[in-house]
């Protein structure tokens, strides 16, 4: 029995889903994410709720899974997502070269240049030591 699989994943405001074949369309203020929803797992979207169901225990192994993906999703077209690197070591510390480029300064003989991709946005602490994505 999936306990996961069965709790509601809580929709806020403005995010919209287009459920086809074996995939999910998921958009929000943040943007659009492609979901891929394992065969035989449904979601019914209840008032501001979405529920994931199976039609039998043949699927209880991806239930879960497919919930968690879910959630994800809305999560990251709603709040996104972060992560904080800390940069550890004498005189290692790392800079932003304009808006697209982070460099690291980490031993080497040279600064390492690290272009950002599109839609990601970084940040870098005063003390050069930590960096958030």
């Amino acid at each position: 029995m999936s306990r996961i699989g069965k709790k509601p994943i809580e929709v806020p405001k403005g995010v919209k889903f287009t459920f086809g074949t074996g995939k999910a369309v998921v958009e929000g203020p943040k943007g659009k994410v492609d979901v891929l929803v394992p065969e035989g797992i449904k979601f019914e979207q209840q008032d501001n709720h979405l529920v994931a169901s199976r039609p039998d225990d043949s699927k209880a192994a991806v239930h879960g899974l497919a919930r968690a993906l879910m959630q994800n999703a809305v999560t990251g077209v709603t709040t996104g997502w972060s992560k904080d690197l800390d940069i550890v070591g004498i005189g290692y510390r790392a800079e932003m070269k304009g808006k697209n480029t982070l460099v690291f300064t980490l031993g080497y003989s040279h600064p390492i240049e690290v272009p950002l991709p599109a839609g990601i946005s970084a940040a870098v602490d005063p003390k050069a030591t930590r960096v958030t994505v």
